[in-house]
């Protein structure tokens, strides 16, 4: 007896909007998976973050790669230009984009902005409205209708990533709509991330939770040193760069106490992740304007901009 070919398809989607549309938030809940840092604080995401899914819908195995991508706003330096940069790439190299909208927002105008130029790249993109649950009703079909207006979408979506409403749905529609393909990466990989990046992202969602004001946007973190150990565990040294002299005593704390537990809470986070006890080791150095310097830029997974 023979046996039936599953129907395969794989391919990307990339997942775009404004900066705290919940873009990260959605990638997590989809992925089952902590793979992009999350914070109550816009433009927490900084570079492309693939998540790789496998879903079955209607007798066709499907890996899905999604892409969350930096929320799309006005740069100013040359970190915001580079994030900005690499949102569009991941929108225009997408076999389906994704414009996930804050539904308590509505139509702003960086999500019109968006739109605009969505419109003019002729590519299959689909609208999904976020937080519906925390908006009534009577409010999601005019939005809807006004956000139509802007973009031919294929398909509307209304969704809550925070409680999962509306995902499952979401996810078979897409298994069924990407392209026939054989998967491009293992059935059990999570992400093509490095791990060194992965333990330097969840360093920065701490600083973000932990911090306050301008502090997590005038600093970013790089593992200096990742090795492996005999007995499965792994020794992690990540320094966090920061651009003020006050900055870097907030962030060490009274006798050492906020990075302590900056670094407590991250190694947790990495450990649950990499699925084996890491040691996580924390330095913080001033470094004035590092945003503006490519080799910083390159180390966080974002392409130098001239």
């Amino acid at each position: 007896m023979t046996e039936t070919h599953r129907q395969e398809r794989c391919g990307f989607v990339a997942i775009v909007g404004a900066p705290n549309a919940g873009k990260s938030t959605l990638l997590n809940r989809l992925t089952g998976a902590k793979l992009s840092i999350v914070s109550p604080k816009a433009q927490t995401t900084r570079f492309r973050v693939l998540g790789i899914l496998m879903r079955q819908a209607a007798g066709t195995a499907a890996q899905i790669l999604l892409v969350d991508t930096p929320g799309i706003f006005k740069p100013k330096r040359k970190l915001d230009r580079a994030m900005v940069a690499a949102a569009w790439t991941g929108a225009e190299d997408a076999d389906i984009t994704l414009l996930l909208v804050d539904a308590q927002k509505g139509l702003t105008d960086q999500v019109q902005a968006i739109a605009d130029r969505l419109r003019t790249t002729k590519r299959r993109t689909w609208l999904v409205l976020n937080k519906t649950d925390a908006v009534e009703r009577g409010q999601l079909l005019p939005l809807t209708k006004a956000l139509s207006d802007l973009v031919a979408f294929e398909h509307v979506y209304m969704v809550s990533a925070r409680k999962g409403d509306g995902l499952d749905d979401l996810l078979d529609a897409l298994a069924l709509a990407l392209p026939e393909s054989p998967f491009l990466y293992p059935e059990d990989d999570l992400t093509d991330l490095p791990d060194r990046l992965l333990a330097a992202e969840l360093v920065r969602e701490q600083i973000f939770l932990q911090t306050q004001e301008e502090i997590p946007y005038s600093c970013t973190a790089e593992t200096e040193s990742f090795q492996e150990k005999p007995d499965g565990s792994v020794r992690i040294e990540v320094t966090i760069y920061v651009s003020r002299a006050g900055h870097k005593a907030i962030l060490i704390g009274e006798k050492g106490s906020r990075i302590k537990q900056i670094g407590e809470k991250a190694r947790h986070g990495l450990s649950s992740l990499l699925e084996r006890p890491c040691h996580l080791f924390l330095n913080v150095k001033e470094r004035a304007g590092w945003d503006e310097e490519g080799a910083r830029l390159r180390a966080i997974g974002l392409e130098n901009l001239d």
